[in-house]
Parts: structure tokens; C-alpha cells; sequence
């Protein structure tokens, strides 16, 4: 699979689309396919306050419950409700069903995530 350019990439297979100092955050097709069938998605209140690389929510799966890591620092601004009745929609399409926005505190951490050709050189090791 090629990934969306428009996105850039965490090690633990996070997304953001940056949009002036605004990120929307989901996770990877690589993420989903390892996951199975996603069941349920644990994810912040608005408001709630974000650390880069630090957990943020919890998505759950048929196979396992896994951490869901922060791309950036920020405030949460939006939160995806429709996953609460709709979990299945990060398999059908990982990179357009987001999860969180952001509004970015350090909008410079997002310089040091990964543009899809490293993301995919990643995937590939």
C-alpha cells in the first residue's frame, strides 16, 4: 500500500493531517491490519490536553487492546463521537476516519514525524 503524502507518521503508526495549527489524528492502514477488527475506541474529551508520545486513548480489537500515542502536544478540540457507534470504520478506511483534532501548543514538534516515504521505508525493515 502507498500512504496518503498529505499525512505525516509516528513510529507507533499514529497519523496527523496538519492544517494550520490544527492536526486531526488517526492511525495507519498498517495499525488496522494488525489490530483485526477494531471493536471499540477509547479517545479524550475536548479539552483535554495532549503530550507528544504520550497515550492519549485506547482502541480495542477482537485480537487486542492497544495504547494510541499522541503525534503532537495540544489541546483536543474535536473528537470523532461517530466511533463510538461506528469503531469498524478505522478498517474500512484508516486514513480518512480520524479520531482527535488538535490544536498544536508546539506546532514545530510535527518537523520531527515522518513524510510517507519514511514511513514506508519503516514499514519495510
Amino acid at each position: 500500500m502507498s500512504y496518503p503524502t498529505d499525512l505525516k507518521y509516528t513510529k507507533e503508526h499514529e497519523w496527523i493531517r496538519l492544517e494550520g495549527d490544527t492536526g486531526t489524528v488517526g492511525i495507519t492502514d498498517f495499525a488496522q491490519q494488525q489490530l483485526g477488527d477494531v471493536v471499540y475506541v477509547e479517545l479524550p474529551d475536548v479539552g483535554a490536553t495532549l503530550t507528544a508520545g504520550q497515550v492519549f486513548g485506547t482502541i480495542e480489537s477482537v485480537k487486542a487492546v492497544s495504547e494510541l500515542f499522541a503525534p503532537v502536544s495540544g489541546e483536543v478540540v474535536e473528537v470523532n463521537t461517530s466511533l463510538k457507534d461506528r469503531p469498524e470504520d478505522v478498517n474500512g478506511k484508516p486514513h480518512e476516519t480520524w479520531m482527535v483534532k488538535v490544536k498544536l501548543s508546539s506546532p514545530g514538534e510535527a518537523g520531527g514525524l515522518m513524510d510517507a516515504a519514511a514511513y514506508e521505508a519503516l514499514l519495510a525493515k
